[in-house]
């Protein structure tokens, strides 16, 4: 029995689902991936705490995932374990008046709707981004001129070997697409968000008011991974991609979506490999036609 199978066993004793060369295109919203070595669904702090523990003494490396909408997984798949959070990392409540608690294991959705009925403002910005809470705060997330970073007070987490401890304020280090989660390689467990008071009505109406705007301008009718590149300084992503006349461009089943270009989309049975090309070949024109170099926003896993 290998260190896989072993740490696979010693999940299960601990009441995780474990299941060995899951394709991982079922689980990004790409819909691109190969198989993961061993892919373990923990539903509790202990749990988690004693696998990244037990994971960390026999070497075996741990990737988690939250709901795979900002990631591009490798054809080959990803080896060593991929964790997914569920049961109580999907819990929200509030914690004071005008703070809430929000396990990383729920919807980014799930916690604008939360907040939402709480009648708190300051969510609305994120409300259709398809991600994790978990996976927003660690990336900081943003859209509509707003970021994470504006809301998040602390983020929980668990570290390598399997200790719990926390980040506050600015030594979360928030930037653009970038978090001290970025670097540290911890898992992150929960989220804290101050907000505020706000009129349930138009907090309904600013959120579908933006949804709404978002589905007129993003191909949400085709699998993605979102915005593919960070916007450059003083530019707009897609903007540049189209002003170089590759809305459209193909290779394989990946292409440049034609409803917004700072898109890629899986326009069916498109690999990691096509994407990935695609990809070059955008950095490169745009950076050749207008001297502007893009950097990807999406993370790949392998």
């Amino acid at each position: 029995m290998n260190e896989i199978e072993k740490l696979a066993e010693y999940a299960r004793s601990l009441g995780c689902e474990a299941v060995f060369n899951e394709p991982m295109s079922q689980h990004t919203t790409f819909r691109i991936g190969g198989p993961a070595d061993l892919f373990l669904t923990v539903e509790n702090l202990q749990a988690l705490q004693k696998i990244c523990a037990r994971a960390f003494e026999t070497g075996v490396r741990v990737t988690p995932l939250g709901n795979g909408s900002n990631l591009l997984v490798s054809d080959r798949g990803i080896r060593g374990a991929v964790i997914l959070l569920s049961g109580d990392f999907k819990k929200i409540s509030m914690c004071g008046e005008t703070s809430i608690v929000c396990g990383a294991g729920a919807s980014l959705a799930a916690l604008c709707a939360f907040a939402r009925d709480q009648s708190l403002t300051g969510m609305e910005f994120a409300w259709g981004i398809p991600g994790s809470a978990g996976g927003a705060a660690y990336m900081n997330a943003g859209a509509y001129e707003h970021c994470m970073s504006e809301v998040i007070t602390s983020c929980s987490h668990v570290t390598q070997d399997g200790t719990c401890g926390t980040i506050s304020g600015s030594d979360l280090h928030y930037g653009y697409r970038h978090s001290a989660y970025s670097e540290n390689g911890y898992i992150i467990t929960s989220l804290q968000v101050q907000l505020k008071h706000g009129d349930r009505e138009a907090i309904t109406a600013r959120m579908d008011d933006l949804f709404n705007r978002r589905k007129s301008k993003q191909p949400l009718e085709l699998p993605s991974a979102g915005s593919v590149f960070k916007r450059p300084a003083g530019h707009y992503a897609g903007t540049l991609i189209e002003q170089c006349g590759l809305k459209g461009k193909r290779i394989g089943g990946a292409a440049v979506s034609e409803k917004h270009a700072g898109f890629i989309v899986n326009l069916g049975g498109a690999t990691c490999d096509d994407v990935k090309k695609l990809i070059s070949l955008i950095q490169e024109t745009v950076l050749r036609e207008t001297g502007v170099e893009l950097e990807c926003e999406i993370r790949t896993a392998e």
